[in-house]
């Protein structure tokens, strides 16, 4: 089981706009994982345009995941 500790939606619709929200979630889980050392982050695909960005036990600290369902 995965757990989560913060977690950003994330909808567009837009490839451009994807990108930087992506990029953006990232560096900000980034900065919530460094204050641990604990989490890495987790990218899910839940559908076309619509994911979410979250620190994860299950990811290695300094790693990032892409789960696409």
């Amino acid at each position: 089981m995965t757990t989560v500790t913060d977690c950003i939606e994330i909808r567009v619709d837009s490839r451009q706009v994807l990108d930087e929200r992506l990029n953006d979630a990232v560096r900000g889980l980034q900065q919530l994982a460094m204050l641990t050392g604990t989490h890495g982050i987790l990218l899910t695909r839940l559908k076309p345009g619509h994911y979410t960005a979250a620190l994860s036990d299950q990811v290695p600290f300094g790693m990032t995941q892409e789960l696409i369902h």
